[in-house]
């Protein structure tokens, strides 16, 4: 695996060298006239909410079509962005950016526009000033428009936590759990009351706790310089890990992958969803449109505390024939207008003030009627996003992704063992 990251990397630094010469080349140009016909690519991945606004976008700009692909997650979009860059073809005009590469991105740059070459410092008091910042590189660049951040709180079934005897109603889910004190060791008794009273699991996977723990610190993966590695010697997150590892071995865990369990939650094979607001859209996905009878809801609480995990950007190719239009397109999907509706369509909740107040009063049928809007502002709430690496979103799902799937799955079942199968993945990884 080490020597495919070099090829990638390799790869990558060959790409930067082209964007160069493409943006060198692209200088300038590609600013079609008002009335010419032209067609502008979009990739993006999951549940983002920005394509509800393409038919409105293309009815006020009769002369542009938007040709649109998503991706099923993250991760594909990831690999199929860094291919792309790797050709040094093959990008879409405008291509959806994870916060947990962008640190890759970062380094190939030059194959992306500037936006501040196409006004987006004229609105950047829009955003909140650290997502303008994640979105902007140490030389100044922005190579991406904010679109949402992922503050979380607690996805679960309250008709199942009844039939365990829990609390149901959102409030008192909270206050069981510890309100704005809940910690992961309450989460786990709370996991081991509904396992003792049900005989079911009580989450799906370890990986989403994971991933929230590892956000909540004030340094993750990476040291604050973006840099270094945080990971071996973390005593922090070996212990979270073993905890995770023990509550694997109590069956608190249904022993499922990270993705894609739709029909176990339809089956209530577990009861709780860790819920970054970008989140709420991948649950409702498992079910038809309009259905407001799943027994889903939404409380305002996480354990261990406030915490981002996630958030996209749109950024621009320098390889894009028509530069000039594809950044008017993508920083109109980021303005706080488009991601309210957005909001409402998938859940990915604002990255500007301004979208935040339009969505305060959102309710969700889907989740109980959940205020959603209310409950993230509040779970967002001095919330800055950790610093992230270049191989952040590479180790949450080839590292620590890999091996909670064998812990889950009762392969492993020793922590110690795990932890170091894990540092095993990372030397192979990044070295």
């Amino acid at each position: 695996m080490k020597a495919s990251r070099s090829r990638i990397v390799a790869s990558l630094a060959g790409a930067a060298a082209l964007a160069l010469v493409v943006t060198g080349c692209s200088s300038g140009g590609g600013d079609a006239g008002a009335d010419e016909k032209i067609t502008l690519s979009i990739t993006t991945f999951g549940t983002m909410g920005v394509d509800a606004a393409y038919d409105k976008y293309m009815d006020e700009h009769p002369n542009i079509t938007i040709e649109a692909t998503n991706l099923e997650g993250g991760g594909a979009a990831r690999d199929d962005a860094y291919a792309k860059i790797a050709a040094g073809t093959g990008l879409s005009d405008i291509v959806a950016i994870e916060e947990g590469w962008l640190g890759t991105i970062a380094e190939v740059s030059d194959a992306f526009v500037d936006l501040r070459d196409y006004g987006i410092e004229d609105v950047k008091d829009s955003w909140l000033d650290w997502k303008y910042e994640q979105g902007t590189t140490t030389d100044g660049q922005v190579i991406g428009a904010g679109l949402d951040i992922g503050p979380q709180g607690l996805c679960y079934r309250g008709d199942l936590f009844e039939a365990a005897g829990l609390p149901s109603d959102r409030d008192e889910v909270a206050e069981y759990f510890g309100g704005e004190d809940a910690t992961w060791d309450r989460f786990f008794e709370v996991g081991e009351e509904y396992v003792q009273n049900t005989g079911k699991a009580f989450y799906h996977s370890p990986r989403f706790f994971w991933n929230s723990f590892v956000n909540q610190q004030k340094e993750g993966y990476y040291k604050k310089d973006g840099e270094t590695l945080n990971i071996k010697d973390n005593a922090v997150l070996k212990e979270q890990f073993a905890k995770i590892v023990q509550a694997e071995k109590d069956g608190l865990g249904a022993g499922l992958p990270g993705w894609d369990v739709g029909p176990e939650a339809k089956a209530g094979d577990y009861a709780v969803y860790m819920c970054p607001s970008w989140m709420l859209g991948i649950v409702q996905g498992y079910y038809d449109e309009g259905t407001t009878d799943s027994g889903w809801d939404f409380a305002n609480v996480l354990p261990g505390g406030a915490a981002n995990w996630g958030g996209a950007f749109l950024g621009v190719s320098a390889s894009s024939e028509h530069p000039k239009e594809a950044a008017e397109l993508a920083l109109w999907l980021a303005s706080p207008e488009q991601q309210a509706s957005a909001f409402e369509k998938a859940g990915p909740f604002p990255s500007t003030p301004e979208g935040q107040k339009l969505v305060a009063d959102t309710k969700s049928a889907f989740f109980n009627d959940a205020p959603v809007g209310e409950i993230f502002a509040e779970r967002s709430e001095g919330v800055v996003a950790q610093v992230k690496g270049p191989e952040d979103s590479n180790i949450q799902d080839n590292v620590f992704g890999p091996i909670f799937d064998r812990v889950s799955q009762g392969e492993v079942t020793d922590a110690d063992k795990a932890w170091d199968e894990a540092m095993t993945l990372l030397d192979q990884l990044v070295g």
